[in-house]
């Protein structure tokens, strides 16, 4: 399940033996995939689905972002991806993110920086204002 609000969006994660490497423990490249699929489900459940952004010749983009692998997570873990806007501009968005278990145990945390861009031609384009307001209301 996941929560919106001051807390941060939550997005449950399972470690999949895919997800791991030879040695038991998640993948370093994967961690972006969790971190991905939260920041996506996160514009989802505010409501913007990203086939329909780009069929308003609108996508996000990661422009930065630093990792930091705190502890490894290993196969068969439950654990959930803890999203946070920090900044809210008018073609960029920021977020902080953190893999954690239910004991709150930090494995990786991320500063990420994403564009707004024009689909057509990945020119940055102003984040339209309905996205803006839902963005800044779930803070």
């Amino acid at each position: 399940m996941y929560i919106v609000g001051s807390q941060g969006f939550h997005w449950p994660v399972r470690v999949y033996y895919s997800d791991t490497d030879a040695g038991g423990v998640v993948y370093h490249a994967n961690y972006l995939n969790f971190f991905e699929h939260a920041r996506t489900e996160m514009l989802r459940s505010l409501g913007f689905e990203q086939d329909r952004l780009l069929e308003e010749n609108l996508v996000f983009a990661v422009r930065q972002m630093t990792l930091d692998f705190v502890l490894p997570a290993r196969f068969n873990q439950r654990l959930e991806v803890v999203t946070r806007l920090t900044k809210l501009g008018g073609v960029s968005l920021q977020f902080e993110q953190q893999l954690l278990d239910e004991a709150g145990v930090v494995y990786c945390q991320a500063q990420v920086k994403i564009g707004s861009l024009s689909a057509d031609s990945f020119t940055p384009r102003k984040i339209p204002q309905s996205i803006k307001q839902e963005l800044a209301r779930a803070g």
